[in-house]
């Protein structure tokens, strides 16, 4: 434990992600697990520095660009770093004096060889300090750090109002959502087991396999996590199986399906039946197994495909397709924060034409009378509603059975859903 800093770890974390190109959820994990022996109380810190720095970044270099004469785009990595934990810290958490927030930041500066850059971190910071609060943020993009292009796309979109809405929602505090298998344990039995180790559990009205967790420390230390009694699910993901209208005997194809949640879900409610979970890499297909092994599902079958070339094989054959396809993700912005700087109009209208590619063949794949369920984890109307309307103008075989946008909200994510039935 000697010579932790989790100020230092968060900054390097935060450097990783921002300036070397590193995925903010799969990155932070990965340090969090080289971390593991830390208290809890240290891992929430770190938890809350990156993300937060990662969240408030547009406004976070507004209020530098504010107090400092060098702008944040022409200071040094690790000070431009430094400096947004360090206004995130002043601004949004309170675990430490605005006083010794600014020191830990300038002893971290002088440590990685920063010295003659000490005396700006602390003027800078303490100016940011002392005038907390004061300036008057009304612009959209900075008040919600969003990118205007987002913002102005979401404005023609859902109207102001609605957008406002939207990017307070993508602040409001998320509980984890799980998934109950429930071939295996009821949900008011597991919730006895959790409540037994002190985890805090919420009941989710809405689906008889959800609830809400929080209070643990590390996931893979509850045992009954890793006997495959639960996964860990979005409330908006776990929609897609009983939207879809999976039934007992059903043979099911997921066509993008890593990590696996959906189609080890379909396999519950295709009891009798079948399900082949595919995705595009070795990798992802891996993962699907690994979570296949520790939940104990003996119907499912993980195959490595590339859902963009048309399987002659696979044709009228499934009674559900489940297409989850690849998409900007701008609806769940609070589980991976950079994305909304990461994703372009040009990368969009890329997703837009992969998503088309993947449906036509994905529609050839259902059988007559069976179902297409189309779902996106975004609350892009090119990539929703504009994408199905797109499909059923040249599919006149298929017919909307049910279609619902979730926008961000404290129980869920941005998310699109769309049920169609093959006549």
């Amino acid at each position: 434990m000697a010579g932790i800093n989790i100020r230092e770890i968060s900054a390097d974390t935060l450097i990783e992600i921002l300036e070397h190109g590193q995925f903010s959820h799969i990155y932070l994990k990965a340090v969090l697990d080289k971390y593991g022996y830390l208290e809890k109380s240290e891992r929430a810190f770190i938890t809350r520095l990156v993300n937060g720095t990662l969240e408030r970044m547009i406004e976070l270099d507004y209020i530098i660009n504010s107090y400092s004469k060098t702008k944040v785009k022409k200071m040094k990595p690790l000070i431009r770093t430094i400096m947004r934990m360090g206004a995130f810290e002043i601004y949004y958490m309170d675990a430490v004096p605005d006083s010794a927030t600014c020191n830990e930041y300038v002893k971290l500066a002088k440590k990685r060889g920063f010295a003659g850059l000490s005396g700006f971190v602390n003027g800078v910071l303490r100016s940011i300090a002392r005038d907390k609060g004061n300036l008057n943020i009304t612009d959209l993009c900075v008040k919600y750090s969003m990118p205007q292009w987002i913002v102005d796309k979401w404005n023609a979109d859902y109207g102001e109002e609605q957008t406002k809405e939207i990017l307070k929602g993508f602040f409001e505090p998320e509980e984890l959502c799980i998934r109950v298998n429930l071939g295996k344990i009821t949900r008011d039995e597991l919730m006895n087991k959790l409540k037994a180790q002190d985890i805090s559990v919420r009941i989710c009205d809405n689906i008889p396999s959800a609830l809400y967790m929080a209070g643990f420390n590390v996931i893979s230390s509850i045992p009954e996590f890793n006997e495959g009694l639960f996964y860990i699910q979005d409330y908006s993901s776990q929609l897609v199986p009983y939207k879809a209208g999976i039934k007992e005997s059903d043979a099911v194809l997921d066509l993008c399906a890593a990590p696996g949640g959906k189609a080890l879900h379909a396999s519950e409610l295709a009891a009798k039946g079948t399900v082949l979970a595919r995705d595009l890499t070795e990798a992802k297909v891996a993962l699907i197994n690994e979570n296949i092994q520790r939940t104990g599902a003996t119907n499912v079958k993980a195959e490595q495909y590339d859902a963009t070339v048309f399987d002659e094989s696979s044709e009228n054959k499934y009674d559900v397709v489940i297409a989850d396809l690849p998409c900007s993700g701008l609806g769940i912005i609070r589980k991976k924060p950079d994305i909304k700087y990461n994703q372009t109009e040009e990368s969009l209208a890329e997703l837009v034409n992969l998503q088309a590619r993947i449906l036509e063949n994905a529609a050839r794949y259902v059988k007559a009378g069976g179902t297409l369920c189309y779902s996106t984890c975004t609350i892009n109307k090119d990539e929703n509603e504009n994408q199905v309307e797109n499909f059923l103008s040249s599919h006149k075989e298929f017919t909307i059975k049910n279609c619902e946008q979730l926008l961000p909200d404290k129980n869920h994510d941005g998310f699109f859903i769309c049920v169609m039935k093959k006549n």
